[in-house]
């Protein structure tokens, strides 16, 4: 078997051209387990023969929630769909209410959960959906375990029946249903078929300098991101060895016991590595301390290709040696690619990153489209700063008339489960509204300049666009998070939330007089007076109807537990407004 037209159909792939001994890696109490090729295959047709003697029937939908990445996962995944059934990913982190909303919603009959924690969670809720049984990873005095299901399915006399149900699952078939976390209103199923997701590998692969069959790469984003599922297929595609990060506390142990090739994250993960890494050359004195920061000016004024001519050239080479290969060694040694996906990534480490010998390929792309629309790829001249990179192979991008990126491909979605309607407000033909816009170069090049329903007017009918002023001002390091406001107002403001942590490192650095609590610092005049001068350095680049008049600092930091952000880490602007109406009030109507 050559030609892959079904999720399935990786794993046998990979068995035949690659046959690692370690498919998977997860750590179980201090050590790390692998299992095979052919291991992940068996267990994944002992989960289906399990369900089928459960019961299971084509299209129905099994819901699988884990708080860490793990091998258990991926064989649910692959039992679950080599049946003709639908995996339905939910994020651990959502409320008890999205759960039930959502496993009702899905109309999914089984659960798969992680831990204790979300165990509680769903059995909160389960006597008010159809789940006829919940099943968990570790084991769990008085709950079901998934090895309940393992034991079923041992008795390998059905198997004829997975084989039957693989071959009448058709590349157009629905795989999966994946809830979009949404900043308004209800979350949405997006229905995913195994084609969407098989075309998605298959066109990515091309933009990936993986030595297939040799490399290695540490998976943490949450699996239920559609970013990370694909990926995780493209890595068994690739033949890559996949280890589980334990958390993300744990990233930088993790990093140095895996040393992996290539690893994915979001742009907030690569910034908060890129702060720690300069609290760290701060600490340094003396020449090592010049050295590291004339390192640093030199990585911020990157450009790929050695656009910046010889002179750059040699002095970044002698900044590789005494500098930036440190960087490297503290996170592995070999980490020789980084991808980012989700939300924008600042240029300053697109930059640096690059010139540490570790470059973060920029992507693009959405749940509704599988998700990648475009990515950057280093070969070939095909990485440039500043964008998400060149379309991939087969999926075609025009930009409308209003600047919103539409796109057509393999990669579109089969629509919005339940919901004919929101499906056929996204759609022109075959064409998606994304909803971003943007624009393409001479060179094919995408760049992503704002969300459409973000970019609001102020009262004296000049549009703004907020992204842009919150990727600029969320380069100061005394910012954590910002949010520009000020549709229908006279001018634009911002609320912020100040980075705690590097803010009371500074006051001890200064030894200013401001007790190290939230609120002292959030009152403290000195401080106000430090993030203004952020500001005032930020709005040199931008017109005068985008620049921050005003602003205010929030106590509290951003979070998806405390409702500010998704699980996806973007903003929820509407939640946010609602719960800082007394500080937009004391900007605009003081």
């Amino acid at each position: 078997m050559t030609e892959i037209t079904k999720l399935f159909d990786i794993p046998r792939y990979q068995l035949k051209h690659y046959n690692l001994d370690k498919a998977f890696v997860t750590k179980y109490e201090g050590k790390w387990q692998p299992i095979s090729t052919q291991e992940y295959i068996n267990q994944a047709n002992t989960i289906s023969r399990g369900l089928l003697r459960l019961g299971i029937q084509p299209n129905d939908k099994i819901a699988v929630i884990s708080t860490n990445n793990r091998t258990e996962w991926n064989v649910m995944d692959i039992g679950i769909l080599q049946i003709g059934a639908q995996n339905t990913p939910i994020y651990p982190t959502i409320s008890e209410d999205d759960y039930e909303y959502i496993l009702n919603h899905s109309e999914s009959i089984l659960c798969f959960v992680s831990d204790e924690e979300v165990l509680a969670k769903v059995n909160a809720i389960k006597a008010n959906t159809k789940l006829k049984e919940v099943y968990t990873f570790d084991a769990i005095a008085g709950a079901k375990s998934w090895k309940e299901v393992l034991e079923l399915g041992k008795d390998e006399s059905n198997q004829h029946e997975v084989e039957a149900r693989m071959a009448a699952v058709k590349p157009d078939d629905l795989a999966t249903l994946i809830y979009t976390s949404g900043t308004t209103g209800q979350p949405k199923g997006v229905m995913l078929s195994h084609k969407n997701l098989v075309s998605n590998v298959l066109d990515s692969q091309k933009r990936v300098p993986f030595e297939n069959g040799k490399s290695k790469a540490l998976s943490f984003l949450p699996v239920c991101h559609v970013f990370e599922r694909m990926i995780l297929y493209l890595y068994q595609y690739c033949g890559v060895e996949i280890y589980f990060a334990e958390s993300i506390e744990k990233m930088s142990a993790n990093l140095m016991e895996v040393k992996p090739n290539v690893m994915t994250a979001v742009p907030r993960l690569y910034e908060k590595v890129y702060d720690k890494i300069v609290a760290k050359g701060s600490e340094l004195t003396g020449i090592k301390k010049k050295l590291f920061f004339w390192s640093i000016e030199l990585g911020l004024k990157y450009e790929p290709y050695g656009a910046n001519g010889w002179w750059y050239e040699t002095q970044l080479k002698l900044a590789r040696k005494l500098v930036f290969s440190k960087w490297k060694e503290g996170l592995g040694g070999h980490l020789d690619l980084m991808v980012s996906g989700s939300a924008a990534l600042q240029p300053r480490l697109t930059r640096t990153f690059a010139a540490a010998m570790m470059p973060i390929m920029e992507g693009y792309g959405l749940t509704e489209t599988s998700p990648v629309i475009s990515v950057n790829d280093a070969r070939n001249g095909g990485f440039r700063v500043g964008t998400v990179g060149r379309v991939i192979d087969n999926v075609d991008v025009k930009i409308a008339e209003d600047g919103e990126i539409l796109v057509k491909g393999p990669n579109v979605m089969l629509g919005y489960f339940k919901e004919p309607e929101k499906t056929k407000e996204v759609m022109s033909g075959d064409y998606f509204h994304t909803g971003d816009i943007g624009e393409i170069d001479a060179d094919g090049f995408l760049k992503i300049t704002d969300r459409k329903k973000e970019m609001f007017k102020t009262s004296g009918g000049k549009y703004v666009a907020p992204s842009l002023i919150e990727n600029e001002l969320k380069q100061s390091r005394f910012i954590e998070q910002i949010m520009v406001i000020g549709e229908g107002e006279k001018m634009p403001a911002a609320l912020i939330q100040p980075d705690f942590e590097f803010i009371k490192d500074w006051i001890k650095h200064k030894n200013l007089d401001i007790k190290l609590d939230n609120d002292s610092i959030e009152s403290s005049p000195i401080v106000l007076d430090r993030i203004q001068k952020e500001i005032d350095k930020a709005n040199e680049h931008f017109g005068k109807w985008e620049q921050i008049k005003k602003f205010e600092l929030t106590p509290d930091i951003w979070t998806i537990e405390g409702g500010h952000l998704t699980p996806t880490m973007k903003m929820k602007r509407k939640v946010i407004k609602e719960m800082y109406k007394n500080l937009i009030e004391k900007i605009y109507r003081p």
